[in-house]
């Protein structure tokens, strides 16, 4: 019965037995035609077998599962656990579901791989090659190998990443079979967007900085725009928190309270807490009233605030008077 019914009666099926609570909150990431559709598919089911409702909520555990199990180790990894749990007939049907509407991120054997042995694997490779790896891992993992790699070698793959815009399927699947023969192509046949600005920022938000540094130094005169670009995304208002409260003091000493009422007048309340904690009762409370009165604020004005704050956090920093954390790269020595 279940497998003559639509994806769209099976999910009302579904959301009708897993309550009003907890549909109400799998709405929220909904699309409002989609919201639509199920309403009046709910709405149009009057009774629901008990076997029919078991059978529904076993088909989507499964199908949870299988992507637990893409996600941990590729579709390979997935097929071979399945397998073993629901035999191999329901394993294809349940994989053949799955991957029809699933884009499945290529590499993913090499995210689930030690940046150690990764290096190894690509270190002699041609920088674009290594790019378009790194544009795949996580940040925490792409840094660690850019930081590893010859020097001239940086600057000149955090280019190629920063630059790169689309890559050929056929290339990837190429890459893929070198670093993983056994490995099933993942790549879409549609190309695919990998890299761009906000993907070396990322790796070089988590590089030590030393490495940082000298990548910097080096786009700068090779590519000064491209390194402007990147500088003024590196680092956001809201990486304040990365600050210990000293840093912090000493980082509010050169701004201008307008400024940062105007700026905290956008943040978080997370943000809006450290900084205020860091000033005097008097200047905390005079900021706050200045917040209250200004009224509602351009959210262009907000920005520029915020902006001058990060270019005195990164003044700072150049000049060793503050630390930013960066979760691993960066030593502190006492």
């Amino acid at each position: 019965m279940a497998d003559k019914m639509s994806g769209l009666q099976k999910a009302a099926v579904l959301l009708i037995a897993l309550g009003p609570e907890k549909s109400a909150s799998i709405f929220r990431y909904l699309k409002e035609d989609e919201i639509e559709e199920l309403t009046l598919e709910i709405a149009n089911t009057r009774s629901i077998a008990p076997q029919l409702k078991d059978d529904i909520i076993n088909e989507f555990y499964q199908v949870c599962l299988a992507q637990q199990y893409i996600s941990e180790g590729g579709i390979g990894y997935a097929k071979d656990l399945l397998d073993k749990a629901l035999g191999e007939e329901r394993a294809q049907q349940v994989i053949t579901k799955l991957t029809a509407s699933l884009q499945v991120r290529p590499f993913e054997f090499v995210r689930k791989t030690d940046a150690s042995q990764v290096l190894n694997f690509i270190q002699d490779e041609h920088p674009q090659t290594i790019a378009m790896i790194l544009s795949y891992l996580s940040p925490n993992q792409a840094s660690m190998i850019i930081g590893s790699l010859d020097a001239e070698k940086q600057a000149d793959v955090a280019k190629r990443i920063a630059m790169m815009d689309r890559t050929s399927p056929d290339v990837i699947k190429e890459v893929e079979s070198v670093l993983e023969r056994k490995l099933a192509s993942l790549a879409n046949q549609d190309y695919t967007i990998v890299g761009g600005v906000d993907a070396i920022v990322s790796i070089l938000n988590t590089v030590d900085r030393s490495t940082e540094k000298h990548i910097m130094e080096t786009l700068e005169v090779e590519e000064p725009e491209l390194a402007d670009e990147i500088r003024k995304k590196m680092f956001v208002f809201e990486d304040i928190l990365l600050l210990d409260d000293r840093a912090i003091q000493r980082v509010l000493r050169d701004v201008e309270n307008s400024d940062l009422a105007i700026a905290l007048k956008g943040s978080n309340e997370e943000v809006k807490g450290a900084i205020l904690k860091n000033l005097s009762k008097r200047l905390a409370a005079m900021i706050e009233e200045d917040m209250e009165f200004m009224g509602p604020v351009r959210m262009k004005d907000v920005e520029e605030a915020q902006q001058k704050i990060v270019a005195v956090i990164r003044k700072l920093e150049d000049s060793a008077e503050i630390v930013i954390s960066r979760g691993g790269g960066d030593e502190i020595v006492v």
